[in-house]
């Protein structure tokens, strides 16, 4: 019996594991043909073999090869011929990038397959690989959907954890009168910006995905599904009140620079108004007429700077008895 070449492994494939139902994996190698028993083949989409690959297997519905050739960016959830299509976005843990870049993983799922695609490497892959390896990994395609969910989740939670304990440290500083940077708050804010456009509507498909009718995910599955989406909506609300105090620190240091700006214009105000009268003063000697006081004495430039110097400090003690100074 010839098998299509299309329902085999194609190569340069990240990964393409047979579920053995007890935790592990079966490895296939580039070639091997894809078994009816649970299996998961993750491709990376932007390379050409993966994509003649998705262009021409039957294995998938034409919308699904659309989107897992890259089509789809936002998170999205929507049930193709018996199966689960999904589009899932997470933190960006690639060394030398943004975390607020965030990456996506799009994959098809029914009950006897997963066929996932990225371009970025997903940290969740990685953690289900691990899990898999070492033989603590989904024993089927429900138990893959919701460990990878919940992966995505925790690699998520725990930057924002991260970012809370940024924002913490900030507000310690603030309160020590060492402001943080203006750029430092700024990128953190942007970071929390875009994790809660991306975040809240994947919350939402959680909660849709774990009321789905779906025959072979089980009760257990959707259970802890909506935990996980539970979870998230949890780590949104740490989020909101995060992007919260990051506004309320944005505005303290607003403040305290014009706090502080005021101050100095207030103390060259009254630099200006104790050298006024000294500055009329060496003005009106300084022209060029004759009938000038002390013109014609040797003491005359002394005397006078010891009254400019009187003058200084009786407008100094002028205005520290007013309490301006």
């Amino acid at each position: 019996m010839t098998i299509d070449v299309d329902n085999r492994v194609p190569e340069g494939a990240v990964n393409a594991l047979v579920l053995d139902g007890q935790g592990g994996a079966i490895s296939l190698m580039a070639g091997a043909s894809l078994p009816a028993t649970p299996y998961w083949l993750h491709l990376d989409y932007s390379q050409p073999a993966a994509q003649t690959w998705l262009a021409a297997t039957q294995l998938l519905h034409d919308e699904a090869r659309d989107s897992l050739l890259g089509e789809s960016n936002r998170p999205k959830l929507v049930k193709l011929n018996g199966g689960l299509l999904l589009t899932l976005r997470t933190i960006n843990s690639n060394a030398g990038q943004r975390p607020e870049q965030m990456v996506a993983l799009r994959f098809y799922i029914n009950e006897h397959k997963v066929i996932s695609t990225r371009r970025r490497h997903v940290g969740g892959v990685v953690t289900l690989q691990q899990l898999l390896a070492g033989g603590r990994g989904p024993l089927n395609c429900g138990d893959w959907l919701v460990a990878m969910c919940e992966a995505l989740t925790e690699e998520t939670g725990d930057h924002i954890d991260d970012l809370q304990e940024r924002i913490a440290q900030m507000e310690e500083d603030t309160l020590a009168q060492q402001l943080p940077h203006r750029r430092e708050l700024a990128h953190i804010r942007r970071q929390l910006i875009v994790l809660r456009r991306y975040l809240a509507p994947q919350r939402d498909l959680y909660a849709r995905l774990a009321k789905e009718k779906i025959a072979w995910l089980e009760a257990d599955d959707q259970r802890r599904l909506e935990e996980i989406g539970e979870r998230l909506g949890r780590w949104l609300d740490d989020l909101n009140a995060s992007l919260f105090r990051a506004d309320m620190m944005s505005e303290e240091i607003s403040a305290h620079h014009a706090e502080q700006l005021s101050r100095r214009s207030y103390l060259m105000s009254l630099f200006a108004m104790v050298f006024l009268p000294v500055s009329a003063l060496t003005g009106l000697f300084g022209v060029n007429l004759g009938g000038i006081p002390g013109a014609q004495s040797p003491w005359g430039f002394g005397l006078f700077c010891g009254l400019m110097v009187l003058l200084v400090l009786g407008l100094a003690l002028w205005l520290w008895r007013r309490r301006w100074l």
